[in-house]
């Protein structure tokens, strides 16, 4: 299932990249708030924690552009005062971007993410609980994102909503993973 998901963000990617009016490449990095939502009312409190990785910025004319991105993403959620849940994820968000000619621009896209490793830490002990969860999280993304059009320097603010259910085994409550992201990006010889 995995390696067909990835073959698909490549595809999309490539056939956008082979109609595009031009390209840019970007690394980018910031803040996760993110938290565990459950469907039966208990409330856990956001964690605080980072992402980073690639962006491709693809215009497909000049208000509307593709920006497919490959990145590292510590989420979770804090459960008491001590003790959280710690999830490391790898994203492929892929957002459908409008941009206004003053370098603002309104985003949304799917996201997929595939689990790499989860930890519950009481205290100061940490324990693997890869079991727990599922190993890919299907979400959407939308959010907002300005960039500096002679720098290529940038900043996006996005809320990530989780659609699956990432508990293992499946039961009647349904966890998804939520936050938000606030992140800076630069976009090598960026044309406007």
């Amino acid at each position: 299932m995995k390696i067909y998901l990835v073959i698909i963000f490549h595809a999309l990617f490539a056939l956008s990249l082979a109609q595009a009016q031009h390209f840019n490449l970007g690394i980018k990095g910031g803040l996760n708030f993110y938290t565990i939502h459950n469907n039966n009312n208990v409330k856990f409190d956001p964690i605080t924690d980072v992402h980073f990785g690639l962006l491709g910025h693809i215009h497909l004319d000049r208000q509307y552009a593709i920006q497919p991105e490959l990145v590292y993403s510590a989420q979770g959620a804090q459960i008491s005062s001590n003790s959280k849940i710690m999830l490391k994820y790898i994203n492929f968000p892929v957002l459908f971007q409008y941009m206004f000619d003053n370098g603002f621009r309104l985003q949304a896209g799917p996201q997929v993410g595939f689990l790499l490793n989860a930890k519950s830490k009481i205290n100061s002990t940490s324990t693997d609980v890869d079991q727990n969860f599922e190993s890919v999280d299907v979400g959407l993304s939308a959010g907002i994102g300005y960039v500096h059009p002679p720098s290529g320097i940038g900043f996006d603010l996005r809320y990530n909503a989780g659609l699956s259910n990432i508990n293992v085994p499946k039961t009647t409550v349904k966890s998804t993973n939520n936050g938000l992201q606030l992140g800076l990006f630069y976009l090598f010889n960026h044309k406007s």
